[in-house]
């Protein structure tokens, strides 16, 4: 496991210049069934709530991507803090 740290395995992606740029979401919404769960990333914004990325994966999947994304936090808060949640009041726009 420590040589996997010291040597991570790089993996070639292809994809778009749009792609790459990424998208911006501040709210999400979860569905599941027995075979599959749905991640719907949104932005919020004054205009409405807009669809910006659905993620469709299978239950072993989405227990890998939360480990790694508490890992991940785990190791961002250990480097640069916690991170704090605001209040739905604090997120209203102005």
């Amino acid at each position: 496991m420590a040589n996997e740290l010291k040597n991570p395995q790089q993996i070639q992606i292809n994809t778009t210049d749009e792609m790459s740029r990424g998208r911006f979401s501040n709210t999400m919404f979860i569905a599941h069934s027995p075979e599959e769960f749905i991640l719907d990333w949104m932005l919020m914004s004054p205009n409405g709530n807009h669809l910006v990325s659905r993620l469709i994966v299978s239950p072993g999947h989405m227990k890998r991507i939360i480990k790694a994304l508490n890992d991940n936090m785990k190791n961002f808060e250990e480097k640069f803090g916690e991170v704090k949640f605001l209040e739905p009041s604090e997120q209203k726009f102005n």
